[in-house]
């Protein structure tokens, strides 16, 4: 294995703390502006990179996700299911489960314009989250059980491959997509972060194929490769990182979110704020949910 280097550009903080567990981010180009969660509030937040101002809109309890879709507007996943967002209004679907110490926590939305989440138990109990999928017409499909987080996951720019989180098995695992169907088959691991380096959380892949993780309690973002090799290390000044994206113009700007979660109550750091640096590869457009 090659000598992992660090990617080109300065880490720069763009906000101020402004979120307790910030999450999900995802450029959205009919506003130009980076939309993220601030999970365990229930809020959505928005980034204007030209004036650095911050909106902040209450939407549910808990909100883990959000996606574009059509007019500006976005699909989300809430506590136990899914909701779809207007500028002025919140449309709750019918739950997805009744158990309420099961929550709702990453998702994205595939190439044919479905919204996938998966859950996690709020005590992190191994195997009591599943990953579910929202078509287009409102149908809510299960695709994974067994599972403990579900974090990360993201489609590559052919569409051919989803990279798939679950950051209690310390992989990023790999399956192959049916270009017809959207099913995902072949699963495989691709990436194992070792003991100490910390959890891989949220990720998103650039044009080239590269697999950017972020890593909680790892205090950085990694790069990988298609086959696994490490390419690049990103040092962030936080101790958890949650997730990243790419946008911006030309989507050449990584946005990283980031977490005071569980973090002791001295801590000084700037732990909840958005951060965002250049990495010398581009990105692409989220896909947008379709319904």
């Amino acid at each position: 294995m090659s000598r992992p280097v660090r990617a080109a550009g300065e880490v720069e903080q763009v906000t101020p703390v402004v979120a307790g567990h910030g999450e999900g981010p995802v450029w959205c180009p009919a506003e130009q502006r980076l939309c993220w969660v601030d999970l365990l509030a229930g809020d959505l937040l928005s980034y204007d990179p030209v004036t650095g101002g911050v909106r902040r809109r209450h939407v549910a309890d808990v909100l883990a996700a959000v996606r574009p879709r059509a007019g500006g507007r976005l699909v989300a996943a809430v506590e136990r299911g899914f909701a779809l967002l207007t500028p002025d209004a919140v449309e709750l679907l019918p739950e997805v489960w009744a158990d309420p110490s099961v929550r709702m926590n990453d998702g994205g939305c595939d190439p044919l314009g479905r919204f996938w989440c998966g859950s996690m138990a709020y005590d992190a109990a191994p195997g009591r989250g599943a990953l579910y999928r929202l078509d287009p017409d409102r149908s809510v499909h299960t695709v994974l059980t067994g599972v403990t987080v579900s974090n990360g996951l993201a489609w590559t720019r052919d569409g051919r491959t989803a990279y798939y989180v679950d950051s209690a098995t310390r992989r990023v695992d790999a399956f192959d997509v049916d270009p017809v169907s959207g099913e995902l088959t072949d699963r495989r691991p691709v990436v194992t972060v070792p003991a100490g380096a910390g959890l891989p959380d949220g990720l998103c892949v650039d044009a080239d194929g590269g697999i950017w993780v972020a890593l909680w309690d790892g205090g950085a973002v990694h790069r990988y490769t298609p086959d696994g090799r490490l390419s690049a290390v990103v040092a962030v000044p936080v101790a958890r990182p949650t997730a990243c994206t790419f946008g911006g113009p030309g989507y050449a700007d990584l946005y990283v979110t980031t977490s005071r979660q569980g973090l002791p109550a001295d801590d000084r750091s700037p732990a909840g704020a958005l951060f965002r640096f250049r990495p010398g590869v581009t990105g692409f457009a989220a896909h947008s949910f379709a319904g």
